[in-house]
């Protein structure tokens, strides 16, 4: 929980089963994710049992493959089903780092938007080292 408020971090995936736990655990190391939900889009791995074996995932199986739209879209209405009051998308193909999750809490506090995209969150990666003064504001501002 972020600030009273229900996080689930969604997990549009195809073929990560490789990165999925590296990716899972940093994103569970915070302690404030409620759940992960992750949507494999019918992946030729073994994504979707690497991520039923993990603790507190919900997965969804495309049984054909939509297309990263179509994931998203699907990832966005479970977790509005669950009755998310924040999400967060992370990759979990290790394309952004779940490190930056908790520095979510300002945007929150703010009363900001309360789901972020990932490329919100890149562009959040990215001004945590490039912003004026380390702040995260200019990226907040201009959400």
């Amino acid at each position: 929980m972020i600030s009273g408020q229900k996080l689930v971090v969604v997990m549009p995936a195809y073929n990560a089963a490789q990165t999925l736990r590296q990716t899972y655990d940093e994103v569970m190391v915070h302690g404030i994710v409620d759940r992960v939900i992750l949507v494999d889009d019918a992946s030729k791995d073994e994504t979707a049992a690497m991520a039923r074996s993990l603790p507190d995932v919900q997965v969804e199986v495309h049984p054909q493959n939509r297309g990263y739209g179509g994931n998203q879209k699907t990832c966005y209405r479970l977790a509005l089903a669950a009755g998310a009051e924040i999400v967060i998308m992370i990759h979990p193909d290790y394309q952004y780092t779940p490190a930056l999750i908790p520095r979510w809490r300002h945007l929150s506090r703010a009363g900001s938007i309360p789901a972020f995209s990932a490329l919100a969150f890149s562009a959040v990666a990215h001004c945590a080292a490039g912003c004026p003064g380390g702040s995260m504001s200019p990226i907040g501002s201009s959400l």
